[in-house]
């Protein structure tokens, strides 16, 4: 994947790379790196905060290359959204890594901030509905930014 601008996706008119897509970048031009996180909050907590380290060249310093890490940090609060429901670690982990990788200018356009964190930001007002409804609880689906597809508010 030599160009992530070809990846990525429109919302609110800017233009953003999926974490996934920062993430391929990242393992296929830093062979010898590592991307490391960890959780920051208590496990039982409502809310969920995950540190991610990137280190491009690895942990250990290599003769001829810098030793460089690159840091992002995310916040998730469980039950919070469709997502957060049963993912909120995972979720937060996902953003972390993202904010990293964005602040080592992978997949930087317009924003560090991932689609992720700027579908979050928005709130409802970002949720494009897809015109069709769930057969389980009959509310009107939302359009994932993610997939592309639709699924359920509930």
């Amino acid at each position: 994947m030599k160009n992530l601008k070809d990846k990525a996706i429109s919302i609110k008119g800017k233009k953003y790379v999926l974490v996934s897509d920062r993430v391929i970048y990242f393992n296929e031009n830093f062979k010898d790196g590592c991307i490391i996180t960890e959780l920051l909050s208590e496990p039982a907590s409502d809310h969920v905060v995950v540190k991610a380290m990137v280190y491009p060249h690895g942990m250990v310093c290599q003769e001829g290359k810098e030793s460089r890490c690159f840091t992002g940090h995310s916040q998730a609060i469980v039950g919070d959204g469709y997502i957060n429901k049963t993912s909120a670690l995972e979720n937060a982990e996902t953003s972390a890594v993202g904010r990293a990788l964005g602040m080592m200018g992978i997949g930087v356009l317009e924003s560090i901030a991932s689609a992720d964190e700027i579908n979050k930001a928005t709130g409802s007002e970002g949720k494009k509905k897809a015109g069709i409804f769930c057969t389980a609880c009959g509310e009107e689906a939302i359009v994932s930014a993610k997939t592309g597809r639709p699924y359920c508010p509930n």
